[in-house]
């Protein structure tokens, strides 16, 4: 019955998902939110596992610590950080609930979120005060809530001067990594050669300058502008697209990015129940210009 520490390995990704569904449907019913629809159903949690596979396997591969907890050979719990650029992320910490009070949480966490000298440590978290209060002893503190904003997407027609064009990432790569600097403080090219793979991407031109770019899918994000005011446009253009798979659009929101929610609000998008916190050790970036990756296990 003793609980053994080891770092994960990429062979481990569909146990920790396991872990990952366990957890997260026990806070939503402490919470009273519903973080997985039809969570309890297994051919629901097949389907959500294979649009799942391929970013717990790009995480488990570019990891800078992956640690899990093991007892008699079952994992009961398991977190991962990532680096770049300075920058140090906790993508994911979750313990079996059955688990959760056997101090098994503290040393994951303090395993792979150790204190470096990163210039910036983030966490996006839940509202588990339990977790909050660990994040928090280890440096980091709230700074704005995120939220889903969602809605059947339809046609919609902005005027704007933008050129929008698809990604290619080996011509567009500096002036990604540039604006990403600009808004986020850090360049993490690893994970836009991932997230292109998944999803469509686009540049936005102004005079020929790249000034954004954005990810559109099933799941869409992260979208960043270096112009707050194009925010209306870029995203009539991703709520176009997926109108005409006949989709929902929508897009994790922080709580300070007005013009992307007043677009929200205007077109009378919902709201989801679910929210999460962005946590860092200091205040850094420009998120009134950003829109984060779905689902948010990373910035």
């Amino acid at each position: 019955m003793t609980i053994t520490y080891r770092t994960g390995r990429f062979e481990d990704s569909h146990s920790v998902f396991q872990v990952f569904v366990k957890a997260i449907m026990d806070y939503s019913t402490r919470m009273g939110v519903m973080a997985i629809t039809g969570g309890n159903d297994p051919e629901v949690l097949e389907s959500l596992w294979q649009r799942r596979r391929s970013m717990f396997e790009f995480l488990a591969n570019t990891a800078a610590q992956f640690w899990v907890a093991e007892r008699d050979g079952e994992i009961i719990g398991y977190a991962r950080s990532t680096e770049h650029d300075g920058h140090q992320e906790l993508t994911e910490f979750f313990v079996l609930p059955s688990q959760q009070s056997a101090g098994v949480g503290s040393e994951l966490l303090s395993r792979a979120f150790p204190k470096t000298d990163a210039r910036h440590r983030t966490i996006i978290a839940t509202l588990d005060e339990r977790a909050l209060y660990r994040y928090m002893k280890s440096g980091v503190y709230g700074r704005f809530l995120f939220k889903h904003f969602y809605r059947k997407a339809e046609k919609v027609e902005v005027k704007t001067d933008l050129t929008i064009e698809p990604i290619h990432l080996d011509a567009h790569m500096d002036d990604i990594n540039r604006i990403d600097k600009s808004i986020i403080n850090h360049a993490r090219e690893s994970i836009h050669r991932w997230v292109v793979t998944a999803r469509d991407g686009f540049v936005y031109k102004r005079n020929e300058e790249i000034v954004g770019y954005g990810y559109v899918g099933s799941s869409s994000g992260p979208f960043a502008v270096l112009d707050d005011n194009d925010f209306p446009a870029v995203l009539a253009h991703a709520e176009s697209l997926m109108a005409e798979s006949g989709e929902d659009f929508g897009a994790e929101t922080p709580l300070i990015n007005t013009k992307a929610i007043q677009y929200f609000l205007e077109r009378k998008y919902q709201i989801d129940s679910f929210s999460a916190i962005f946590m860092s050790n200091v205040p850094f970036g420009k998120f009134e210009n950003y829109l984060c990756f779905s689902p948010e296990f990373f910035m």
